[in-house]
C-alpha cells in the first residue's frame, strides 16, 4: 500500500498553503488548505479507510513556547498533537484533492468539515490549544494544519497515515478523539501507509 501527495515529497517541507501558521515576524496565520493525498494497492479485503495526521514533536511543556527571547530546546520531551482524524472513508475513495477538506482557518473550528460521503471526522488538538482564547475557543473538527512554535529548535514531522480496515464503518461519532479511534480500529487494520511532511517556523532551523 502506498500514500503520496502532489504537494510535498516524503520527509520534505509542507508548503505554507497547507499549514495553519507561516513564517512572518515572528509568524502569521496561513491558508490552511488540506493537502492532496492519494493512496493505492490496498489489500483486496479492504472495506474502508481511516486517515490521520499527527505531529509527535510537540513540546511536552509550554513554558518557552512562542516566548520572545527564549527557545524551546530540541531535547525537551515531546508529545503527540492531532491535526486530522477521519474514519469511515468509503473503499471506493483513493484520493483527496488539495483543499477538498479544508480551504482556510475557521475561528472556533469547522462545524461540518468536508469529507468523502459517509466519512466521519474527529476533533483535532487545536481544540485544547485555543481553549483559553476568547476569539478562537471552540471544537476544531477535521483538518487544521501545522503551526509549530516559532521558537522551537526542533524540526516538526507530520505523519499522514492511511489505514485499510476490514470493516465498512467504525462506531464513531463526529468529534471522536485519537484514543476513541485507536480503540475502534484495534484488530481491524489490514495494512497502512505513511507520508511524512516537515515544518518549522523558526528561521534558525533548517527545513
Amino acid at each position: 500500500m502506498q500514500l503520496r501527495s502532489d504537494n510535498f515529497e516524503n520527509n520534505q517541507p509542507i508548503p505554507a498553503t497547507f499549514t495553519f501558521g507561516k513564517r512572518a515576524d515572528p509568524f502569521a496565520l496561513s491558508d490552511n488548505h488540506s493537502p492532496h493525498l492519494a493512496w493505492k494497492n490496498a489489500p483486496s479485503a479492504t472495506r474502508s479507510f481511516v486517515l490521520t495526521c499527527i505531529d509527535p514533536d510537540v513540546p511536552s511543556r509550554g513554558d518557552d513556547v512562542n516566548q520572545p527571547g527564549r527557545t524551546v530546546p530540541a531535547d525537551l520531551p515531546r508529545v503527540e498533537f492531532v491535526h486530522w482524524l477521519m474514519a469511515n472513508i468509503p473503499v471506493e475513495c483513493g484520493e483527496l484533492a488539495a483543499g477538498a477538506c479544508s480551504d482556510g482557518i475557521t475561528p472556533r473550528g469547522k462545524r461540518e468539515p468536508f469529507g468523502p460521503p459517509g466519512s466521519v471526522q474527529g476533533a483535532n488538538d487545536y481544540t485544547g490549544w485555543f481553549s483559553g482564547d476568547p476569539d478562537m475557543a471552540g471544537e476544531y473538527l477535521g483538518y487544521d494544519g501545522p503551526c509549530p512554535p516559532w521558537n522551537d529548535a526542533l524540526l516538526h514531522h507530520y505523519h499522514f497515515t492511511v489505514y485499510a480496515l476490514d470493516v465498512a464503518a467504525l462506531p464513531l461519532v463526529t468529534g471522536f478523539s485519537l484514543a476513541d479511534l485507536r480503540a475502534a480500529m484495534a484488530g481491524h487494520v489490514l495494512e497502512q501507509a505513511e507520508l511524512v511532511g516537515t515544518c518549522t517556523l523558526n528561521p534558525d532551523v533548517a527545513g
